[in-house]
């Protein structure tokens, strides 16, 4: 009986962590869920009157689809009301078609055509064309507000053009423009190609603001930081590219002053030590939380209560998914600024408090 009450217990606490995040949202929170899709992005956005939005689908395959419409189910939702591919990568618009076949999507939104010949970017571009065609279609354009209820999606990227003119708010003279080096988009072509084409939005429930800019790279996001920062302060930062170090501009990202950051990366992909330095040395940035543990990045990790899959089981020591213990990262945003921001894995949870 001894040796059984420490693991009872500990199975109470784990059982009770997964039944308080895997409640359908209610009140007036937008909740958010950053869905682990092994360094793709998969992130799903659910507003106070239980209207959806997905922005990416992953890779291809039944595995992100899969975990994707677990997420939902848990959220309280039947369908998806919009998907939005920031672009035609295949870690974010691979598994449309699987998604697709397992949930029904009644609006997809993309920044048009796709711009990019290689890495099988024409197919996985073929094969959403195919999907996109039985349902409604929005083309974002720089400037747009999508038409969703209760949070204001505000275009500031799409089809590698900016915003001109700062948000409300925003548009102060940067000082940090004189520190800007360029990026050769020849010599690397991931800084052009179809990141470059991706779809950027700023997020807005009240005074709460996030950002989620798909894989946009270095050389684009200085047209929005510089040289007035056209963006303003944000409450939430979801870190760029997985956090490779072609994206996460510091001039943008020490100019918006996030007060948390979440980070998308896999095990093996993105979490370069250059954008940890960013994220640690942006004013005011209180925590960055991890979708991964990131291999190559060492000490730079943050510690395991921040961490929401650290690779018990096989996924950071091996690089090898561990399909059956994936975990999200949860952010329940309120109208005054405040948001609580939960590692589903263990319950670590933070709140940030309301604008002042």
């Amino acid at each position: 009986m001894r040796k059984t009450l420490p693991f009872f217990a500990a199975f109470v606490v784990v059982l009770s962590c997964a039944l308080a995040w895997a409640q359908p949202p209610k009140g007036k929170d937008l909740n958010v869920y950053f869905i682990d899709v092994e360094g793709g992005q998969s992130t799903l956005f659910v507003t106070p009157s239980g209207q959806s939005l997905l922005v990416d689908t992953g890779w291809a395959g039944a595995r992100d689809a899969d975990r994707i419409v677990a997420v939902a189910k848990q959220a309280g939702l039947t369908q998806l009301d919009f998907v939005l591919l920031t672009h035609y990568h295949g870690d974010h618009a691979g598994g449309v078609v699987d998604l697709a076949a397992r949930i029904p999507i009644k609006t997809f939104i993309d920044h048009g055509p796709s711009m990019e010949e290689t890495r099988n970017v024409p197919q996985t571009y073929a094969a959403y064309l195919a999907v996109r065609e039985k349902a409604e279609h929005i083309l974002a354009k720089p400037g747009d507000r999508l038409p969703v209820k209760d949070v204001d999606f505000h275009v500031v990227s799409a089809a590698a053009e900016t915003i001109t003119k700062p948000l409300p708010g925003a548009g102060a003279a940067n000082p940090l423009c004189s520190a800007f080096q360029p990026k050769d988009e020849v010599a690397d072509p991931l800084i052009g190609g179809e990141n470059k084409q991706s779809v950027g939005m700023v997020i807005s429930l009240g005074k709460f603001r996030m950002v989620d800019f798909g894989d946009l790279t270095w050389n684009k996001e200085h047209d929005l930081a510089c040289p007035n920062n056209l963006i303003g302060d944000i409450d939430l930062y979801l870190v760029t590219h997985h956090g490779q170090d072609i994206s996460s501009l510091p001039i943008l990202v020490h100019a918006m002053h996030p007060r948390a950051a979440v980070m998308n990366n896999g095990a093996k992909k993105g979490g370069a030590i250059a954008t940890f330095e960013t994220l640690k040395n942006s004013p005011g940035l209180e925590d960055l939380w991890q979708l991964h543990y990131a291999m190559d990045a060492g000490d730079h990790n943050r510690t395991e209560q921040f961490i929401a899959n650290t690779g018990v089981g096989g996924t950071a020591q091996t690089g090898v998914p561990n399909e059956s213990t994936v975990y999200v990262i949860k952010v329940a945003a309120r109208p005054d600024g405040s948001f609580t921001v939960t590692n589903t894995r263990n319950g670590q949870h933070k709140e940030y408090g309301p604008h002042k």
